[in-house]
């Protein structure tokens, strides 16, 4: 199979879990690629995701590897052995690559955390809200072309919305909630979507009002992501110079250590849905 051009943040992350992997044994390439008989070349290639590996080949690394976690090795196992061509597929060549790569991610996780200061988060944003916010941040682009990001962003609400949905909880401040996107109308009904959304068993919705005291995480923003088992969750940030894909052990750490700090200061989902109804009066 020759080498993949691109990537994707899936197929990179298989590839630097076994580099993690070599490391932790105190293994060169060169050392792995005669365990496989190959050449370092081709262990690199799978380390950078650019080369697939069987799962025959990654059991035997890991076993080399002498890593003796089952639990990760048969994930990342199945991560190599997954041939899923997914719905975002479609959009490959037409929206950037870190909107697949999130919509693969999501499609895969096992839970999803989102953490917002400006906006609603994505997956639950009606098609309205996304429309003029992808209206706003492009404004060269043509009616197709948003119309194209509005379509995937509504596909990646499935993942909540479907009957197989996986547990989200969203913590969103205040500001996020009272910024007018679009209009006063349009606001209105991404309240209103928001509130239906979550009275629903898995969506728990969280409000960091603006009146709560000795808060200072509004550079917290996230979206969490977790893997088949905990080693493998991962955490997406927007910065000024793109998308960045977060899976360092100790960072992951982090951000779910901040999760939960930057959620003792947003009200209880009861009193959190109060307050949402209470800002579409307001409209």
């Amino acid at each position: 199979m020759p080498p993949r051009r691109t990537p994707t943040a899936r197929q990179e992350r298989l590839g630097a879990e076994l580099r993690k992997m070599r490391e932790a044994a105190g293994l060169k390439a060169t050392e792995a690629a005669a365990l496989l008989g190959v050449n370092s070349v081709q262990i690199s290639q799978i380390e950078s995701g650019i080369a697939g590996v069987s799962e025959e080949r990654l059991r035997r690394l890991a076993a080399h590897y002498a890593c003796s976690d089952e639990e990760l090795i048969s994930a990342l196992a199945a991560m190599a052995t997954d041939r899923t061509r997914g719905w975002w597929e479609e959009y490959r060549g037409s929206l950037p690559h870190s909107f697949l790569d999130l919509s693969e991610l999501e499609h895969h996780a096992s839970l999803r955390w989102d953490v917002d200061f400006l906006h609603v988060p994505g997956l639950l944003q009606t098609e309205d809200y996304a429309r003029a916010l992808f209206h706003y941040v492009n404004p060269r682009f043509s009616e197709g072309e948003v119309e194209r990001w509005v379509e995937h962003r509504m596909k990646r609400r499935g993942i909540i919305e479907q009957p197989q949905a996986v547990p989200y909880e969203a913590v969103i401040h205040e500001a996020a909630l009272r910024i007018k996107v679009g209009d006063s109308a349009a606001m209105r009904t991404q309240l209103d979507h928001v509130l239906d959304l979550s009275a629903s068993g898995h969506v728990t919705v969280r409000v960091i009002p603006f009146t709560a005291e000795g808060f200072a995480g509004a550079g917290s923003a996230m979206v969490y992501a977790g893997g088949p088992v905990p080693k493998l969750d991962t955490v997406v940030r927007d910065t000024p110079h793109g998308t960045v894909f977060v899976d360092a052990e100790a960072q992951l750490s982090h951000f779910r250590t901040l999760f939960h700090k930057v959620g003792e200061a947003a009200l209880e989902p009861e009193l959190s849905r109060d307050f949402i109804h209470k800002l579409t009066k307001e409209l």
